[in-house]
């Protein structure tokens, strides 16, 4: 099973990028995805994500109004879209799958990517 992240890059403050994920090796249609994100010299943090039953999306409390995940369970990829980047988003961007939401809120996914890294410029 893995995931492959990719999109990411170097943007400059107020900018967009989109980026993606690309699942393969299982179905992930019933799981929960997301993705989490890790800043030089600072834990890794959860940044958006959504269950696989509701469909309900949910943010960092950073994130919030400015980046929006989407997903296409037919292609098995999922994607986080950042608009209004600031230099504080510059991390590298980690794709996670469970079938738990929970597991996946707190940082202990079944599943990583193995990262994109997000540089934003001031």
């Amino acid at each position: 099973v893995q995931l492959i992240e990719s999109g990411g890059g170097l943007v400059q403050s107020g900018g967009s990028l989109r980026l993606s994920c690309a699942a393969s090796g299982r179905t992930f249609n019933n799981y929960a995805m997301g993705w989490h994100r890790q800043a030089p010299g600072k834990e890794r943090e959860f940044v958006i994500g959504t269950a696989w039953s509701d469909g309900d999306t949910y943010y960092g409390d950073s994130v919030k109004g400015r980046f929006t995940f989407s997903r296409d369970n037919a292609k098995n990829m999922v994607y986080l879209q950042m608009n209004s980047l600031k230099p504080e988003d510059t991390a590298v961007y980690y794709c996670a799958a469970d079938e738990r939401l929970r597991q996946l809120y707190v940082g202990a996914p079944e599943y990583w990517g193995q990262g994109t890294q997000v540089t934003v410029s001031s």
